[in-house]
């Protein structure tokens, strides 16, 4: 689980410091402002569509996006805490556009369909723990070999190809575990601000995800960094050939667009990297 007793401390010091306000930014939300990501160039023409995955315990909603054309590498991604909502299906439209089959998931389909937190990035974090509370090591590694299954039965995601997963906050781990449930597809695991990577425990997702071939990108945040400096340490012993780094000024939460936290610059590094990750892992 992401260090999220402190989201809300973030958000807090950025009222405090002047840079928003929550009236402020539920304006924005709502004006779409906040939702802006910058225009791929030259974006592949892409099919985006609701679609429903069947699990072992129930049936998932969720948003997949691909090019038009063609078969691609597939992508799973893992949102935050806030779950499947607009600022994810933009980030997923915008992979695609970039060359990717892309599942963004609902992780909370077991309890409400998304959208699972009512003012996205913007909701308090009281309002949405206890989904994040009802997934464990077992939810993760069924669901991801559910999530990966679904991938390689569509026509547009390349058979011949490794799949790649990232997780943002929470969705990091689970997306370690992912490459730990099914080591012969992934090909490649990012994690942005995500918490929980390593524990003291013998399922430690840092541990379990060891155990692959995947190639990984680590981005974390400043302050996540200030809370355990020696989380970082641990990664790169663990993963010797990872891109492991720390991203100076972000604040934990600091990639969706609507977060209250966004960074737009550090986000826009992430993503650069993200995709070198992709264009070397996934060829």
């Amino acid at each position: 689980m992401c260090d999220q007793d402190h989201f809300e401390e973030d958000r807090e010091k950025f009222e405090s410091l002047g840079l928003v306000t929550r009236k402020q930014f539920g304006v924005m939300l709502g004006a779409g402002l906040s939702m802006m990501l910058p225009q791929v160039a030259n974006a592949a023409a892409v099919t985006e569509t609701d679609v429903t995955v069947t699990t072992p315990d129930g049936s998932a909603d969720c948003y997949f996006v691909h090019p038009s054309t063609g078969a691609s590498a597939g992508v799973l991604i893992w949102p935050d805490i806030f779950g499947l909502r607009p600022a994810f299906r933009q980030m997923g439209k915008r992979l695609a556009e970039s060359g990717y089959s892309v599942l963004v998931v609902n992780p909370f389909y077991r309890v409400k369909k998304a959208p699972t937190a009512e003012a996205g990035g913007a909701t308090p974090i009281k309002e949405v723990m206890p989904l994040a509370q009802g997934l464990n090591e077992t939810t993760h590694m069924t669901d991801a070999k559910a999530f990966v299954a679904w991938l390689d039965r569509q026509p547009s995601v390349a058979k011949n190809r490794k799949i790649g997963t990232q997780g943002y906050c929470m969705g990091g781990p689970i997306a370690f575990r992912t490459a730990a449930a099914v080591p012969d597809r992934v090909g490649a695991v990012a994690s942005f601000h995500g918490g929980g990577l390593v524990t003291a425990a013998p399922n430690s997702p840092h541990l379990q995800a060891a155990k692959t071939k995947a190639q990984f990108l680590i981005a974390i945040a400043a302050n996540d960094d200030a809370r355990a400096p020696k989380d970082k340490d641990v990664l790169r012993e663990t993963f010797p050939n990872a891109e492991i780094e720390v991203y100076a000024g972000a604040a934990h939460g600091w990639c969706p667009p609507d977060s209250q936290v966004y960074n737009e610059p550090q986000a826009e590094k992430a993503w650069a990297r993200l995709l070198a990750l992709y264009g070397k892992a996934l060829a």
